[in-house]
Parts: structure tokens; C-alpha cells; sequence
């Protein structure tokens, strides 16, 4: 099975977690958009009463363009299960996102619902996070100011990183809530925890793309079909 089979795989196995009358959050990105493109045609199906909670506009153009129902974390502000992909995830369901640039959105979303369902390919399951680099997302005032102090604060945890700021097209980066990001590259995280307070205790940085103990699913696409892993603490049916 190629990657894109492998996620097209665990996509398909994440709609056994979706009950009639749920509130479902969507992630971002190519692996999410799977999961949106099941879920809607399980609704069709079916005729699902279900409520979903976009975590981008491309998300939202998306899932609606094909017919699924729209809402708000204002309207719902607990949600039963949020379905995401992820750029890496260890032994520890911790998760690097935000390659896609709604980390922030996409870690309300998640840190909202009742649990996560991550889908990914094999290759995204790594021993230590920090091989993908990690974003960091940043007001556009003083960015530069932030970036140095991220520096200290990498410092102080005895880390080593390149540092840089996302562009498109020629031009920084915005995310749909009008920041940048910074993408920092440190080859692996020995502490994720550490460094995800750390880094938001840094005056600019709005949040970063580190997902400590968010997650409870795992759901993996592989060449002999779809491994789960599941959180001792959370294992819904």
C-alpha cells in the first residue's frame, strides 16, 4: 500500500467511532480531508444526524461542499470526538502538528472533544518527536524578537534548533487567525512537555504544535492493513 492508501485505510476505520447525534471535530490537511470525504458519504448513507466543527476554512469549504452539517465550538463547546491526522506520534500519544497551519484551531478542536482520533500512515510513527520540524505559531509583531527568545528558551533546555519562518508564495505565511509561523527544526525532543511550556511561556507565541495528552487514538495504516493503538486511560467503544 502506498502512504496515501494507508491513511485513505485508517480514515475508513476511524467512522466505526462515529454514533448518530455526535458532535464531530475535523482537522486540517491532506489526511483529514480523507476522513471528511468518509464521513460524508457515511452520513449520505446512512442519514447521520451529525454536527461537525471545522479547524480551518479549507476544512470548512470542504465538508461543506459535501453536504455535511456545520457548527461552532460556541454552540457546542464540548464535542464527542475530534478525527485529525498528524505529522509525527511516539510510543506516548504525543503528536507533532501543524504542517498544515491551523495547529492552533486544531488544538482547541481536539483539547475540546471527549477524545482524538489520530489517522496516519506508517511513516509517520516515529520513536522520539523532532525529526518533522515543529511549529510554532507566532504574532506578527516582533517576530524576529520572538524568534531570539524562542532561541533562549531552546537554549535553557539544552536544545539546539534552526529556526524558520514559514512563507508562501514569497511572503510570510498567515494562518486563518492572521499569524505567522515559525518551524523549528531540532532533530528529536527528549521532553515534549518541558518543551510545549517553555515555549508558550514565551511573549509572541501563541501555541505550538506539540499535543501532549490530547490524544487517545491511534488509528495506522500499514501494508497489512490498519493497526490501533488506544490510551490505557481513554478507551471509548
Amino acid at each position: 500500500m502506498t502512504a496515501d492508501e494507508q491513511k485513505k485505510a485508517a480514515a475508513q476505520a476511524a467512522l466505526e467511532y462515529i454514533r448518530p447525534g455526535m458532535k464531530v471535530g475535523l482537522g486540517t490537511g491532506s489526511t483529514a480531508n480523507h476522513f471528511i470525504r468518509a464521513l460524508a458519504a457515511k452520513v449520505r448513507l446512512e442519514n447521520l444526524d451529525i454536527e461537525c466543527v471545522p479547524t480551518s476554512g479549507q476544512t470548512n469549504q470542504l465538508a461543506s461542499s459535501l453536504g455535511l452539517r456545520m457548527t461552532t465550538l460556541e454552540k457546542h463547546p464540548l464535542l464527542d470526538v475530534t478525527v485529525d491526522g498528524a505529522d509525527e506520534f511516539d510510543g506516548n500519544f504525543q503528536l507533532i502538528k501543524g504542517g498544515g497551519g491551523a495547529l492552533l484551531a486544531e488544538k482547541i478542536v481536539a483539547s475540546s472533544s471527549r477524545y482524538m482520533i489520530v489517522i496516519a500512515d506508517q511513516s509517520k510513527q516515529v520513536e522520539t518527536l523532532g525529526k518533522f520540524p515543529l511549529p510554532v505559531e507566532v504574532v506578527p509583531f516582533g517576530v524576529k524578537a520572538t524568534a531570539w527568545k524562542i532561541e533562549r528558551a531552546l537554549r535553557l533546555l539544552n536544545l539546539t534548533g534552526k529556526l524558520v519562518l514559514r512563507v508562501k508564495d514569497g511572503k510570510p505565511f498567515r494562518t486563518d487567525n492572521g499569524n505567522t509561523i515559525i518551524d523549528v527544526s531540532l532533530g528529536a525532543i527528549p521532553d515534549p512537555n518541558r518543551l510545549s511550556i517553555y515555549l508558550n511561556n514565551v511573549p509572541g507565541v501563541v501555541e505550538d504544535g506539540l499535543f501532549i495528552d490530547i490524544c487517545s487514538i491511534v488509528l495506522m495504516g500499514t501494508d497489512k492493513g490498519v493497526e490501533t493503538f488506544k490510551k490505557a486511560a481513554h478507551r471509548p467503544s
